[in-house]
Formats: C-alpha cells, sequence, structure tokens
C-alpha cells in the first residue's frame, strides 16, 4: 500500500500536469480562432478557383495541346501522395487519423500493383510512415507555419511536386489531409491535383457554369483556353495546397483544444481519485495510531 507521502506526491505531480494541459487548451483555443478565419476565408477562393478551371478545362478536355497538368501522362501507374499532418502531438488522433488513411491507400494502390510514393508534409506524418514504408519517402517539409503559414510555403510544396511532375516520377499525385468542420469534428479527405480533376456537376458539355437562378453564363477567353490553363494550373496546384494546408492548420488546434480539455477533466477525476485515497490512508493511520494507544494503556 503507498504511503501517505507516495499519495501526495502524485496529487502534486497531476496538480502539474492539469496546469499544463489547461495552459494548452487555452493556447490552442486562441489559435483556433485564427486558424479557423482564414481555412473559412480561403475556401471561396480555392472553390471559385476549381469552378474557373472547370470550365476551361471542359473546351479543351482530349484536346491534344491541353496542358501536361491536365492531360497527365496518360498512365495512372505511379501515385504521388502527399500526406499532411502536424509537427507535434498532443492533439488526439489529427495525426493518426491521416497516417491510418494514408496506409490503407497505400496498401490498396500496391495491391493494385502500382507504385507508390510519399511527400509527406508534417514531422509526425514522416516519422509514423518512415516505420512501415521508408523507401517511399521522396520529400518532407516540416514547421509549415511556425509562426504564421503564409502562401510561399505553400508554393514551395508545389514546386516540389511540379518538379517530380516534370522529371517523370509520378503519373497521379493525391494529397491526404483533415479538413476542418468543427472544433471537434475532422474530416479525412483524399484531393486528387495532378492531373487536374474539373469539379463534378459545376460545368455543362459546353463550358459554361450554372448560375444560382439556373441561367447559363456562356465565356469567351483570351488568349486561348490552353494558353490560360497553361499558366493557371500550377497557381491553381498552389492555392489548392495551400487551401489545404490551411484546413489542416485549423483541424490540428481544433484536435487540440479538444483532447487538452479531455486530458484536464481527466486530472480532475484524477485529483478526486488520489484525495480519496489520501483521505482514506491517512484516517486509517490516524485510527490505528489511537487503537495501539489505547491498547498500551489498557495493558498497563
Amino acid at each position: 500500500m503507498p504511503s501517505l507521502k507516495d499519495i501526495r506526491n502524485k496529487i502534486a505531480s497531476v496538480k502539474s500536469t492539469q496546469k499544463i494541459t489547461s495552459a494548452m487548451k487555452l493556447v490552442a483555443a486562441s489559435k483556433l480562432r485564427r486558424a479557423q478565419e482564414q481555412a473559412e476565408a480561403g475556401r471561396p477562393f480555392a472553390e471559385r478557383m476549381g469552378r474557373m478551371l472547370s470550365s476551361l478545362a471542359a473546351n479543351v478536355a482530349g484536346g491534344a495541346g491541353g496542358p501536361r497538368l491536365m492531360a497527365g501522362t496518360g498512365s495512372d501507374r505511379v501515385h504521388l501522395l502527399v500526406v499532411m499532418t502536424g509537427d507535434r502531438g498532443l492533439c488526439g488522433g489529427f495525426n493518426s487519423t491521416v497516417v491510418r488513411e494514408a496506409r490503407r491507400t497505400i496498401l490498396r494502390l500496391q495491391g493494385e500493383g502500382k507504385t507508390v510514393k510519399l511527400l509527406t508534409v508534417g514531422r509526425k506524418g514522416r516519422d509514423l510512415l518512415r516505420r512501415e514504408f521508408p523507401s517511399l519517402i521522396v520529400a518532407n517539409f516540416e514547421d509549415m507555419g511556425r509562426k504564421r503559414l503564409s502562401f510561399a510555403e505553400a508554393d514551395k510544396v508545389a514546386n516540389k511536386i511540379l518538379e517530380l511532375f516534370d522529371a517523370g516520377e509520378f503519373d497521379v499525385a493525391t494529397m491526404i489531409y483533415n479538413k476542418f468542420k468543427s472544433a471537434i469534428t475532422q474530416v479525412v479527405t483524399l484531393q486528387q491535383i495532378v492531373p487536374f480533376a474539373p469539379a463534378a456537376g459545376t460545368v455543362d458539355a459546353v463550358g459554361s457554369v450554372g448560375l444560382q437562378d439556373g441561367a447559363k453564363a456562356v465565356y469567351e477567353f483570351e488568349p486561348s483556353e490552353e494558353r490560360i490553363l497553361a499558366d493557371l494550373l500550377p497557381r491553381n496546384l498552389a492555392i489548392q495546397i495551400y487551401s489545404a494546408l490551411l484546413e489542416s492548420a485549423a483541424s490540428f488546434y481544433g484536435a487540440q483544444m479538444t483532447a487538452m480539455d479531455n486530458a484536464t477533466r481527466n486530472a480532475g477525476e484524477m485529483i478526486k481519485k488520489y484525495t480519496l485515497i489520501y483521505n482514506r490512508t491517512r484516517q486509517a493511520a490516524i485510527t490505528k495510531e489511537l487503537i495501539e494507544i489505547i491498547s498500551g494503556a489498557e495493558a498497563v
């Protein structure tokens, strides 16, 4: 049975941990507000960019002059998975859910006879995947948004993907990341970024975009659709990566806030439990001493 000193030390230790988790919860909540605002502000631009490129792509789909980022290599033998996780832990299942989905995707593609390569964004994803698939990792990016996430950081990732694509290192690239839904809910999302996949249901057969009132707006392009796509597709790649990074950052802080809140509550329960054990042990010790005193007095 532990002594009173041991129990007091445990209570003091849990209280110290509770202070840390409570502080981390407050910090995560503060950062979540800003990250959520960034993610929500970036969605309309990324979605509208995708719709506009879908309209352009509808007119050149299947054409011989289409950009490689849209037409692809004509094969899907080599897949590049861009896995986005955090650089730190203490965030519940945020990192593990993305890695679990990446592992399932890797095994599925390998089962189909495909070659898989990994580009990891975040230290945790790299460390977890390196245990099982060390030879598949071709690049890694860490400390993204350490102070404040910027478009320049997303552009670095996009340039690396374009460099690998131009070198013929892969045929299809897919992002795997957590999309922010709420502070307690993050949705693991797979999004193909190379070759460009037009959004379903946003473009009709001739490339006109549907409006809210049901009418169709038909656009004329100058210069040609091919030249516009050749210029905008690399930019769109960086924009989609930036949007995914914003979603992932908001999801991380939401998961961390929830995890630290649960940890703080659990620490409180442990303190109550150990305090009860301490009081019972102390009362038992006092009762034992009284019995020894009374027994000694009666013996005299």
